[in-house]
């Protein structure tokens, strides 16, 4: 009987993990594609930059301020999609050398610690948020507050996407790797 009852358990957590994964997932393709289509904006103004320049004569000026804004976001969003899918640079060789309850610390060291980076980055993000509401970007008019928000949408997400890895490496003993 319980080994019925603990088979029962185990697939509603698979099933519920199932669920969260694919929530992840979609918000780690979301900031993808929201990427993607800041970075085809991006190469349109600058053709619009080039166009204004040389066929105008008249630079659109403009274009510089809002290409460090769009490249902010770009990267941040993809920052976070790459803590998703696992697909950031790392030196893995040296835990992986180390005997399996070690090397299980180690996984649990380095979410950690990529858990309190984004948790850093967040708050730090937030309060320039918060110091920079009055000041305007030259050319645009926007707030810096719109330099410094994905800092803090990048932090969150991070910090998203390290937990449920961390949840999940300890309710499974293992995580997807993508």
């Amino acid at each position: 009987m319980s080994i019925e009852l603990e088979s029962q358990v185990d697939k509603e957590d698979a099933e519920e993990s199932g669920s969260l994964n694919r929530i992840l997932d979609g918000v780690a393709s979301l900031c993808i594609l929201v990427a993607g289509i800041l970075l085809v904006t991006l190469i349109l103004i600058f053709g619009w930059l080039v166009f204004g320049r040389y066929v105008l004569n008249n630079t659109p000026t403009w274009v510089e301020q809002a290409s460090l804004v769009l490249v902010v976001y770009i990267t941040c969003l993809g920052a976070a999609a790459g803590v998703r899918h696992h697909s950031h640079l790392n030196i893995d060789f040296i835990r992986e050398s180390f005997a399996g309850p070690l090397r299980g610390v180690m996984h649990h060291l380095s979410d950690l610690f990529i858990l309190s980076f984004g948790g850093f980055m967040a708050f730090q993000g937030w309060t320039l948020v918060m110091t920079n509401l009055e000041r305007a970007i030259p050319m645009i008019g926007l707030s810096e507050s719109w330099r410094a928000a994905p800092l803090v949408i990048c932090g969150v997400l991070i910090m998203l996407f390290a937990a449920a890895d961390i949840a999940q490496r300890l309710l499974t003993r293992k995580v997807k790797r993508v």
